[in-house]
C-alpha cells in the first residue's frame, strides 16, 4: 500500500475517535498516507455510530459524500451502525466492505488491494457475549488531549440502549497493558490522557483489578502530563474514587457522569442502577471536595413513558443539583430495545420542546460556572488550532480559554488568569500569561 492515500470520517463517542486513530496508525505503518476527509483518496474509512436515528442518518450522509467525492476510492464502513445494520449499509451503492465491531481492527485484511468490489462484502459477525477480546487504542492527532481507551462493551442493557448489542459485553485489558498503551501516547507528545470506554468504571470487571487501582497506577507514571476521567456511571463513581482524585496532583477536577433522567420513575423504566438520591449524593461529595470542579452530565428526554410530570420533576432536580453542563439527547427508538414496549410515546413536537428547555437550562448553568471562575488563576493546556489569530485551551477544570495565537504555547501548560467572556461568548479570555506550570 505504498503511496496510497487514506481518509477517515468518525462519528459518535470519544471511544470511536480513539479506535479510528489506532486503526489509522496501523494503516500508516503499512505504507498509507493519511489525508483529510474530502481530499482525493484511494481508501475512505467511515467509523459509524448508532446511538440515535440521527447518528445513523449522519453516517449514511458521510458514506454518500465520500463516494461522491471519490467515486473510484475503496470505501470501508465500520463501527456500531455497521455492526447492527450491516445489510442496510451494504445497500448503499459504492460501498466495498462493511466491518463489524471486532473485524474493524483487522481492516488491512479486507482491503483486496483496493480493487472496487463488484459486490459489497460484509464481515460483521454477531457479538459473542462471552468473548473477552479487548483491542487497546488511543487517539492523538494535533490535539494535545489524547483519548485513551481503557474499557469496551457494557453489561447493563438499559432499556433505551443498543450499545451492548453493538459492542458486546464489558471487557478491558490489564493495568500493565493499559500503562503500556498510555506510555505510547505520552511518547508521541500527549500532555493529557482522557480515560474513555463504554462503561469506563467497569474496568477490570471479573478480575482482581478495578478502576480505582487503574487510576492509582496511571497517577504514578513518570512524565509531564495530566489525567482526565471521562464518563463514569454514578453507581460506579464511588466516594473512594472521588476522595482519591481530591488528593491526586495529576487527575484534574472534571467529572462527567450520566444522569439520563431526574425522575426516579423514569430511571426505573430505563433500568438504571441508581436513583436520584444516590446521584445527588455523589454530586454533593464532588462539590464538597472540589468547589471548582466542572461536572457535566448526560440527560435523555422524551423516552417512552416520560410524562409531563416526570419531565417537570427532572427539571427541578437538575436545577437543585450542583452541575455545570448538560449533554442533552432526544430519545430515539432503537431496534430490539425494551423501551419499545413501554407505553406512553412522546410526540416529536413535545420532545423538541423538552430538549430546548434542557439546552436553555444547560446554558444558564454553564455560564454561571464560567462566571464563578473569572479572576481565578488556572493551568491551561493550549492546543494547536489557530483561528483568526487566536488559540484555545482548557483549564484543569475544563473551562475553555482563548488567547492570542503564540506558537510556543502549543501543547504546553501555562498559568493563566481567567478573564471575561470572549466575543463569541464560548470561552473566557486568558490574561496575565506566566511561565510554564
Amino acid at each position: 500500500f505504498e503511496n496510497k492515500k487514506v481518509a477517515f470520517y468518525t462519528l459518535g463517542c470519544k471511544l470511536n475517535f480513539s479506535e479510528t486513530s489506532s486503526i489509522g496508525r496501523s494503516l500508516i505503518d503499512r505504507g498509507f498516507e493519511r489525508v483529510r476527509f474530502g481530499d482525493s483518496a484511494d481508501l475512505v474509512v467511515i467509523n459509524t455510530c448508532t446511538v440515535t436515528e440521527l447518528a445513523e442518518k449522519k453516517g449514511r450522509q458521510a458514506i454518500q459524500k465520500a463516494i461522491k467525492r471519490n467515486p473510484g476510492a475503496f470505501v470501508a464502513v465500520m463501527g456500531c451502525y455497521a455492526q447492527l445494520k450491516p445489510e442496510e449499509i451494504s445497500n448503499i451503492p459504492g460501498v466495498d466492505v462493511v466491518l463489524g465491531a471486532n473485524e474493524k481492527f483487522k481492516l488491512h485484511q479486507y482491503l483486496d488491494n483496493l480493487e472496487k468490489a463488484k459486490q459489497v462484502k460484509v464481515f460483521a459477525n454477531e457479538i459473542n457475549r462471552h468473548k473477552k477480546e479487548f483491542f487497546p487504542s488511543f487517539s492523538h492527532t494535533d490535539r494535545t488531549r489524547c483519548f485513551l481507551k481503557v474499557q469496551d462493551g457494557c453489561d447493563y442493557f438499559c432499556t433505551f440502549c443498543t450499545i451492548p448489542f453493538a459492542r458486546g459485553r464489558s471487557r478491558s485489558g490489564t493495568i500493565d497493558q493499559t500503562l503500556k498503551t498510555a506510555q505510547q501516547a505520552l511518547d508521541q507528545g500527549a500532555k493529557e490522557l482522557v480515560l474513555t470506554g463504554v462503561n469506563t468504571g467497569e474496568f477490570g470487571k471479573g478480575t482482581e483489578e478495578d478502576f480505582l487501582m487503574l487510576i492509582k497506577a496511571l497517577d504514578t507514571m513518570e512524565g509531564d502530563f495530566r489525567l482526565r476521567i471521562s464518563s463514569v456511571e454514578p453507581n460506579l463513581l464511588t466516594n473512594e474514587i472521588i476522595e482519591y482524585v481530591a488528593v491526586s496532583n495529576r487527575i484534574v477536577p472534571h467529572f462527567h457522569v450520566p444522569l439520563q433522567a431526574g425522575s426516579d420513575d423514569v430511571l426505573f423504566k430505563m433500568k438504571r442502577k441508581y436513583d436520584t438520591a444516590l446521584f445527588k449524593g455523589r454530586m454533593e461529595k464532588i462539590r464538597e471536595l472540589f468547589p471548582d470542579a466542572f461536572i457535566g452530565v448526560d440527560v435523555i428526554t422524551g423516552m417512552n413513558g416520560e410524562t409531563d410530570a416526570h419531565f417537570d420533576e427532572g427539571i427541578e432536580f437538575i436545577k437543585n443539583t450542583p452541575l455545570s453542563q448538560l449533554h442533552v439527547f432526544t430519545y430515539s427508538e432503537r431496534p430490539a430495545t425494551q423501551a419499545l414496549n413501554i407505553p406512553g410515546k412522546v410526540s416529536p413536537e413535545e420532545k423538541k420542546r423538552r430538549s430546548q428547555v434542557l439546552h436553555s437550562l444547560s446554558d444558564k448553568k454553564t455560564r454561571a460556572f464560567y462566571e464563578s471562575q473569572i479572576g481565578k488563576t488556572k493551568p491551561v493546556l493550549f492546543e494547536a488550532l489557530e483561528l483568526e489569530g487566536k488559540m484555545f485551551g482548557f483549564t484543569d477544570n475544563y473551562v475553555k480559554e482563548e488567547a492570542p495565537y503564540t506558537k510556543e504555547w502549543v501543547n504546553t501548560v501555562r498559568q493563566v488568569e481567567l478573564g471575561d467572556f470572549s466575543e463569541e461568548n464560548d470561552a473566557l479570555t486568558a490574561q496575565l500569561i506566566h511561565e510554564n506550570a
